[in-house]
């Protein structure tokens, strides 16, 4: 005796779209865990970070922290901790302006070598 097969159309399309989505969410993973890995363009993981030096944001001058959790990034080998999501676009615009700022406060706390 011979089974005929049955064909169903609903079953085999769920099927086939739930593995297109599990696919899709396998493949976007790595993804998303290279691009929480680096902040920045500039960042590299071979590369030595300088920690960043202040309590407070170079931005706008908040303490880190009181706005919740600090966006950390990495620009050209330091680090650099910002209040809140507006201040990383202005950083942006003048990187320099508040490097000088870093490197300020940290000549500041370097204690004299006289």
């Amino acid at each position: 005796m011979q089974m005929k097969k049955s064909f169903h159309p609903q079953k085999n399309m769920k099927r086939t779209l739930l593995i297109i989505t599990a696919l899709a969410l396998l493949a976007g993973t790595p993804a998303l865990v290279r691009s929480a890995d680096t902040n920045s363009p500039s960042s590299s993981s071979n590369a030595p970070v300088k920690p960043y030096p202040l309590n407070y944001c170079i931005v706008s001058g908040d303490k880190i922290g009181e706005m919740g959790k600090p966006i950390v990034t990495n620009y050209h080998g330091q680090e650099i901790k910002f209040c809140c999501p507006d201040c990383p676009p202005e950083f942006n615009k003048n990187p320099d302006k508040y490097l000088k700022k870093i490197q300020d406060a940290q000549k500041k706390a370097a204690p004299d070598k006289n």
